[in-house]
């Protein structure tokens, strides 16, 4: 017998063993590792010959049937078969179950290049002399039919009946995005010249990557800070999933696409939350990974295989992986390598010399990758050098990316993750094709522009060229050419244009003022940390009948420690399976709860992908026009300080909701120590344009910012409700007050407002204004007493509940007085709200001094500030604020420090105060309330 020619992968491989993984009805079954002694040649032989009989009488669908219940046999027979987790060095889906490509290629060929080089000249012409602005051409000239197969046949736009797709495109490839745009009346030739530009081009210009923010009605998801993407994408897909299981949209045709880079999967965040993905069954999602090789600066694997490795490692975290490694050139010479000898030398060659391979030529290949063997030499001997060279990677061909691409659709029960091959700076000749520098190469040389042009037949003459090639014409053949109005035709019967960011979005009925009542009467004779007065509200938030639906909590696995369990048996935790076990607490009254239709986003111990889920909750009101408010609670450790790079995303992504830094400050959660003493999370937040930082002390304070933030979200009034509200909330119980009657609500929420205290001593003394925040007003509130009591000194108490909002304040007040001086110079609030008080301002926080002295300019007269600087530690908390010196008594002799530098009190205070309450004896500080 003999194998049919029609088989396009060899799969006479003597001795191998096999890779199975149920469900994947288009993974070729091949080998990959060493073969044991044969001390039966003659019947391994006849097996062979069997098996090949079989592919070629009933093609490999039905061989892999075959293999898979043969294979699935000897494990019922206890025959041990390894796990082989990567297969061969060649496409998964074989020739003959290709489908049938769908479209016009010649037609699609055209446009994607007139795309091509429209993508280059963007870039090119913006490095023109007094622009230099940069930008990336060799990744969209690899990419270019990854994308193409996408756009003309899988990318769905919002207008179509499912919802339309969510897409998450490779950063550096932005210019062929816009080249795209170009091609179909988006965008015009000043806006492509715009690129880079966005202050000096303003109304023309385009961001260098994907950045809603930046251009809201055009990109969707930010995706150049490397590895963010995949992990956003994941939750993005699991997001869909939520909607649709929790009756708020049907999402169930709608897909997830993340476009990402083989060194951009060396980033932990890339491959770390993998795991949920396939856990979920998350087969509305698909990872396109471009495997050019190369990362910035050189090959991601010269020595190794990154496609190998990709494979085994998505192929053990559960995923459906399709490789798309050779073009159709390469079918026949599969079809003759009857013994393996080419597949072989595909295995064994590293990924260096594949890309060397392709910064050569023709000839190059012949003599160090075919001529490997004489057998593979033979079989490219009736081959020319220019045809050799044209054996392309899969990457570039239209049918193998068009089989991947429906296969990871049709494919069900798993997320799929297609490899695909390709080569860097494709089609730009030699001076950037597979060259290490390709990625920070900016720019064409005149030679190299016109053999560019000439490769893909552009009709733009050599005197064009010539004319200014720093400015070479960009290429458009009028909206009436026959291939544009195919191309507008495909995207019509898909929906519409992509990328494409929407922000309208259906009415959010707020809540009444009645849900905000458990945070406005305070604790009574119960004592409660700011963390449950938050809960609290939280609660009655979920309750309400309109709204409550909309809210997402998300906890990274504290629920308990926050006290959030009591949501477990009734909001219930998200799971799509539910719950199929027997809970061992399940006759708890806060027992333990999954369920599909479960309202709480449970990551585990993942803050990373915490917060991504917050993102993808954050954004559903572009994304899927329905709003809902994330409200991420976490150790305020944990946030900031290791999710930063995800917080500025998300603020990109135009994302709201809320933030809640939970056991904050650095002597609030005592015994945890270093790795959970939070003394900076408001510097590290308020680095973020987007993130509104509050530190309340009280309840009703907590009231008032939430309210005020769903206000500014999704009151419809705010001129800018894209913003995230971050609280910090402590874990230390105290006796939550009633909101006070005629409270000053616009302080509050501006940043600062004088507490209604009864006055202690005479008006007409010594007087000291004392700031504090968070966990530290109360701290303030004893220092005053103290101040009275043994000094005579009386005192007024701020409660500052956003230093960060006052310094923006005072900032964009000095910025008014810069830009223009003809007018009234504002005066920033703390100014006015300090204006006329007496005394020097003390600042307490339980944070670093520069917290407090964020609004040291601002502050009129004399201001000092106390801080828990330094490391956190394990201890009591009156041991670990005295040896800080921010408790109480710290206060006051920091206050009669400086009454006394103003001959206010006799210069003798301050040291007899530090002898009264031992205030270098960290034994000696003033108890706590309630240590838990």
């Amino acid at each position: 017998m003999t194998t049919s020619p029609g088989r396009a992968r060899a799969t006479r491989r003597a001795g191998k063993r096999f890779d199975v993984l149920t469900g994947e009805h288009t993974q070729q079954i091949v080998g990959g590792l060493g073969t044991p002694p044969d001390h039966d040649p003659e019947e391994t032989a006849e097996w062979i010959e069997s098996f090949d009989s079989l592919v070629k009488e009933r093609g490999t669908e039905r061989a892999q049937f075959m293999v898979r219940n043969i294979l699935q046999r000897a494990g019922a027979q206890s025959v041990g078969v390894p796990l082989v987790t990567t297969t061969d060095y060649v496409n998964t889906i074989p020739a003959d179950q290709e489908p049938e490509y769908p479209g016009d290629e010649e037609t699609e060929r055209r446009y994607r290049a007139w795309m091509r080089w429209n993508a280059a000249v963007l870039v090119h012409r913006a490095q023109r002399p007094g622009i230099g602005v940069g930008g990336h051409i060799s990744t969209y000239a690899g990419a270019a039919t990854l994308y193409e197969v996408g756009f003309n046949h899988f990318f769905r736009g919002k207008d179509h009946p499912g919802g339309g797709d969510q897409v998450f495109f490779q950063g550096h490839a932005s210019p062929g995005m816009y080249a795209r745009a170009f091609m179909e009346g988006r965008l015009t030739e000043e806006d492509l010249d715009g690129f880079r530009q966005e202050k000096s081009h303003e109304g023309h210009a385009l961001s260098s990557y994907p950045h809603p923010r930046l251009m809201p009605s055009f990109w969707e998801f930010p995706t150049v800070s490397m590895g963010i993407g995949p992990m956003n994408a994941i939750y993005q897909a699991q997001s869909n999933r939520y909607l649709q299981h929790r009756g708020i949209k049907d999402t169930s045709d709608q897909h997830v696409w993340a476009f990402l880079g083989d060194g951009e999967m060396d980033e932990p965040e890339s491959r770390g939350l993998l795991q949920l993905a396939a856990n979920e069954g998350l087969d509305n999602l698909t990872f396109v990974v471009n495997c050019n090789l190369q990362r910035l600066d050189g090959p991601v694997r010269g020595n190794g295989k990154i496609m190998q490795e990709l494979e085994a490692f998505f192929r053990g975290a559960g995923w459906n992986v399709v490789k798309v490694v050779w073009g159709r050139e390469w079918d026949s010479l599969l079809q003759k390598d009857r013994d393996g000898h080419l597949v072989r030398i595909m295995n064994e060659t590293p990924d260096g010399d594949y890309q060397t391979y392709k910064a050569e030529d023709g000839g190059f290949v012949r003599e160090h990758f075919f001529g490997k063997s004489p057998e593979t030499k033979e079989l490219v001997a009736d081959l020319t050098d220019e045809q050799i060279w044209n054996l392309k990677r899969g990457g570039h061909d239209y049918h193998k990316v068009y089989a991947a691409y429906r296969a990871a659709t049709e494919f069900k029960g798993k997320p799929t993750v297609v490899l695909v091959k390709t080569v860097k700076g494709y089609g730009l000749g030699s001076h950037f094709e597979g060259r290490n520098a390709t990625h920070q190469m900016k720019k064409l040389t005149l030679q190299d522009l016109k053999d560019f042009r000439d490769l893909l037949r552009i009709p733009i003459t050599d005197e064009q060229l010539e004319a200014d090639p720093y400015r070479p014409p960009y290429y458009h053949p009028g909206l009436e050419a026959p291939e544009i109005q195919y191309l507008l035709e495909r995207r019509r019967v898909l929906g519409g244009s992509v990328p494409e960011r929407r922000s309208r979005h259906a009415e959010v009925s707020l809540p009444p003022s009645s849900a905000y009542a458990v945070a406005s009467r305070g604790s009574g004779k119960q004592q409660a940390a700011t963390t449950m007065a938050f809960v609290r509200l939280l609660k009655d938030l979920m309750r309400d009948k309109e709204f409550g639906r909309r809210v997402v909590p998300i906890v990274p696995d504290e629920s308990r420690t926050f006290g959030m369990d009591a949501f477990f048996p009734t909001a219930k935790i998200y799971n799509p399976k539910g719950q199929n076990y027997l809970s061992v607490d399940r006759d708890l009254v806060l027992a333990y709860k999954e369920s599909p239709a479960g309202q709480l986003i449970h990551p585990g111990i993942n803050e990373a992908g915490a917060v991504a889920a917050f993102t993808a909750a954050g954004t559903s009101y572009a994304t899927h026009g329905e709003p809902l408010v994330p409200i991420y609670v976490f150790y305020s450790m944990f946030g900031f300080q290791r999710t930063g790079d995800s917080f500025w995303a998300a603020a990109d992504q135009m994302t709201r909701g809320f933030i809640i830094g939970a056991t904050a400050g650095r002597t609030t959660l005592t015994g945890e120590g270093l790795q959970h003493a939070d003394g900076h999370s408001p510097i590290l937040a308020s680095t973020n344009p987007a993130v509104v930082t509050y530190d309340p002390a009280f309840g009703y304070e907590i009231g008032h910012i939430v309210r005020a933030g769903l206000e500014r979200m999704y009151g419809g009034r705010h001129p800018d409700p894209n913003v995230m509200y971050y609280l910090t909330v402590y874990n230390e119980p105290i006796a939550q007050p009633a909101e006070p009657e005629g409270l000053d609500v616009d302080g509050l929420l501006r940043g600062m407002y004088r507490l209604p205290l009864e006055a202690l001593v005479p008006a007409d003394g010594p007087r000291a204004q004392l700031l504090a925040s968070g966990v530290a007003v109360p701290w303030a509130i004893e220092a005053r007493r103290l101040l009275a009591e043994d000094w005579g000194v009386a005192a007024d108490v701020w409660s500052v509940t956003s230093w960060t909002e006052l310094r923006r304040d005072g900032l964009a007040a000095e910025e008014q007085a810069f830009l223009h001086p003809e007018l009234e110079a504002p005066v920033p609030f703390v100014t006015q709200q300090l204006a006329g008080t007496r005394g020097p301002v003390v600042a307490v926080t339980d944070y670093m001094k520069s917290v407090p002295d964020q609004i040291r300019q601002f502050v009129p007269g004399d201001y000092a500030v106390l801080g828990a600087d330094g490391f956190g530690f394990s201890d009591t908390r009156a041991a670990a604020r005295r040896f800080f010196k921010i408790d109480s008594t710290s206060v006051v002799v920091r206050a009669l420090q400086e009454l006394a530098r103003r001959g206010e009190v006799p210069a003798d205070a301050p040291r007899l105060a530090i002898e009264k309450y031992r205030l270098l004896d960290v034994n000696a500080g003033p108890a706590a309330s309630t240590e838990d």
